[in-house]
């Protein structure tokens, strides 16, 4: 095959990732409004500038449109992860450092870090408290969430934002799991109110394009059954020192988003299917280590970054050992 259609092939597939996140978009319009579509024509925007100015600087044609829509699927999918309303810059920053750090600094198509997950973490060290005010259901309309992206209504009020269910079990002390789930408005049936849509629309997103085979099974089944086995493990029941049982894990948070549209990323990712393996199973184990002990109460994009770094570890154990030569 040659390098034009390996591209034309890679591009097509590119357009079915985009085409696969319409599902988990139009149910976070449903339940968050107006601001999910301004934050991915924000991110777009702003991905098509940093990308025609990197490849003006570097003396090239401008690489993201119509041949190149690495740079748009990274945005739209930073863009689907941010909380809806958050301040317009916040979600420029986001996609500006995830593009300039996250792939143009190593060269494009060279990355070592997935880059929509390098523009999250960035944002989430640098601004925790913009990362997680997300709004409550169907809770704000159009103007007064073109006031709050603008920064002309200030401080959101009280009553329009809530801690996540992740965030909410995880500084819980005294009131049990079933108890959160009849009393706190950000616990749904499952798992998070409206998280657990979310996350089944991703998963009819990931399911169509293991149909459409843009990538192998590997590394989302990895993710997702690792994760499904240590909550599994360590689920205690619905006392007040739960951890969450695992449908509630695999329902809340960026857990299929993670699962189908950022650990099958094609260039940070790993390469052989036993590695690809391996890579979504750490992913998983991690995700789930970081939501229950770490400082923050979604860890996807921390576990994906780590285990970008190990995968030249894990393409090095995957490999198949050679068999000794009998003399």
């Amino acid at each position: 095959m040659s390098a034009l259609e390996t591209a034309n092939r890679q591009q097509q597939a590119m357009k079915r990732v985009l085409l696969a996140t319409v599902p988990g978009f139009l149910v976070l319009s449903w339940f968050y409004g107006w601001g999910v579509l301004i934050n991915l024509i924000l991110a777009g925007a702003c991905a098509s500038v940093v990308e025609a100015c990197v490849y003006r600087l570097r003396g090239r044609r401008l690489g993201w449109a119509p041949t190149d829509i690495s740079g748009l699927v990274s945005a739209t999918l930073l863009a689907l992860a941010l909380p809806p309303y958050c301040p317009w810059w916040l979600c420029v920053a986001a996609v500006a450092s995830g593009l300039l750090l996250g792939k143009h600094v190593y060269g494009a198509n060279q990355n070592p870090f997935n880059p929509a997950m390098v523009g999250y973490a960035l944002m989430l060290v640098t601004f925790p408290q913009q990362m997680t005010l997300w709004p409550v259901s169907h809770g704000m309309d159009l103007l007064a969430g073109l006031q709050q992206i603008m920064g002309a209504q200030g401080s959101p009020p009280d009553a329009w934002t809530q801690a996540t269910a992740l965030d909410t079990l995880r500084i819980n002390e005294s009131l049990t799991v079933d108890e959160l789930f009849a009393e706190d408005p950000a616990f749904g049936h499952i798992a998070g109110k409206g998280s657990e849509w979310v996350n089944l629309a991703f998963l009819a997103g990931g399911v169509f394009l293991l149909q459409q085979r843009v990538f192998s099974w590997h590394a989302p089944v990895g993710m997702l059954a690792s994760l499904f086995t240590i909550s599994l493990l360590c689920w205690n029941g619905s006392g007040s020192d739960s951890h969450g049982a695992p449908l509630f894990h695999l329902l809340t948070g960026a857990t299929m988003l993670g699962a189908f549209f950022i650990v099958t990323e094609p260039v940070s990712g790993a390469k052989s299917p036993r590695a690809r393996l391996l890579f979504g199973i750490g992913v998983g184990l991690l995700t789930y280590l970081i939501r229950t002990w770490g400082s923050y109460p979604d860890g996807v994009a921390f576990a994906v970054l780590l285990m970008n770094l190990a995968v030249p570890a894990l393409e090095r154990l995957a490999a198949p050992k050679p068999h000794a030569v009998k003399g």
